[in-house]
C-alpha cells in the first residue's frame, strides 16, 4: 500500500496572494511551503510528498521550492483542485491520499500520522480531524483512498466540489462512503486557535508563535503551540477578526455568514440595510 501527501499549493492566493512563498521565521529565507514540506518528511507513514500546484507561470516558483525540498510535484488545473489532486495520484500510483494545504506550516507530523492509523483501522473510504472542528485551525487533515477520490473526479458536478476536493464524499455523497471523524484529545482541544495562513493578521500572529517556539524546537508540536496560547492568550486578539473560509449550500446561509463579516468590520450601515431588505438577522 502506498501513502502520499498531496499538498495543495499556488501563488495567487485570493486573500493574500504569494502567502506560501512568504517567509517563516521572518526574514529567515524559509517559506512557508518549505516549513510544511519538512514537517511532512517527519510523517512516520507517509511514502511519499507531491506538491499539486498550477500550470500557471507564476507557479513556477512553487515548482523551485519543490524541487528544493526534493520532492515531487505535479502541475494541473488552476480552479479545478479535485482534478488537480485526482491525476497527481494517479501519476504517482497512489492508494492512499493524505490531503494538505501549503498554508498549515504548524502542522503536526503526529497527528497526519494518527489521522493516518484511524483511517486504516478504520477501514474507511475517507478520514478527517475538521467534520467536527475540535483541534486548532492549521492542523487540517483529510485522508481518502483512491477509489473514492476516483468516483469523486468522475461524478462531482459543481464548483465548489471541485475547488475543495472533498464535499462530494463527506456532503453530497455521504452515504456511498465509509467516513471516519477524528477529534483531539482533550488537552489539544483548542478550535479557537488558528495557526493557518490566510491573510496578513494570521502572518503576524505566526511570526509571533515562531519567534516563540522556533529557536526552542524547529519541528514544534501541537502541545507546544497549546501551551504558548494558554501563556499567552493576547495572542489569539492577533487574527481574532479573521473568518475560516467555508462553503454554503443556499444564498441565505452564505447571506447570513456575510452579515457576521459586515459587523466584524463595523460596517454598522450595510448590515442594517442589508437586513431590513432581505429580512435576515444575526
Amino acid at each position: 500500500m502506498k501513502i502520499g501527501a498531496i499538498i495543495q499549493a499556488r501563488a495567487s492566493s485570493t486573500r493574500l496572494p504569494g502567502k506560501v512563498l512568504m517567509e517563516l521565521p521572518y526574514n529567515s529565507g524559509i517559506t512557508v511551503l518549505q516549513q510544511v514540506i519538512r514537517r511532512l518528511k517527519k510523517a512516520n507513514k507517509i511514502n511519499e510528498i507531491i506538491v499539486a500546484t498550477t500550470v500557471d507561470k507564476e507557479d513556477d516558483r512553487i515548482v523551485d521550492v519543490a524541487n528544493l525540498e526534493m520532492v515531487k510535484w505535479f502541475r494541473g488545473s488552476k480552479d479545478n483542485v479535485l482534478e488537480r489532486y485526482y491525476l497527481a495520484a494517479k501519476e504517482n500510483k497512489l492508494d492512499v491520499i493524505v490531503r494538505l494545504t501549503s498554508d498549515c506550516p504548524c502542522i503536526d507530523p503526529e497527528i497526519v500520522d494518527n489521522v493516518i492509523e484511524e483511517h486504516l483501522e478504520k477501514h474507511a473510504d475517507y478520514t478527517s480531524n475538521v467534520l467536527i472542528r475540535t483541534f486548532p485551525h492549521g492542523m487540517d487533515t483529510e485522508i481518502i483512498n483512491f477509489n473514492a477520490l476516483e468516483v469523486a473526479h468522475q461524478e462531482a458536478k459543481s464548483d465548489y466540489e471541485k475547488e475543495h476536493v472533498m464535499p462530494y464524499i463527506y456532503k453530497t455523497k455521504s452515504m456511498m462512503f465509509k467516513i471516519a471523524g477524528v477529534e483531539a484529545a482533550q488537552e489539544f482541544n483548542a478550535p479557537d486557535i488558528r495557526v493557518t495562513l490566510d491573510t496578513n493578521d494570521d502572518y503576524i500572529l505566526l511570526c509571533a508563535v515562531f519567534d516563540y517556539l522556533y529557536p526552542k524546537d524547529n519541528l514544534f508540536k501541537i502541545k507546544d503551540i497549546v501551551n504558548l496560547f494558554h501563556e499567552k492568550p493576547w495572542l489569539k486578539l492577533i487574527n481574532k477578526k479573521v473568518l475560516q473560509k467555508k462553503m454554503f449550500d443556499t444564498f441565505e446561509d452564505e447571506m447570513e455568514e456575510a452579515l457576521k463579516v459586515l459587523d466584524l468590520q463595523e460596517l454598522k450601515q450595510v448590515k442594517v440595510f442589508l437586513e431590513k431588505h432581505l429580512g435576515l438577522k444575526i
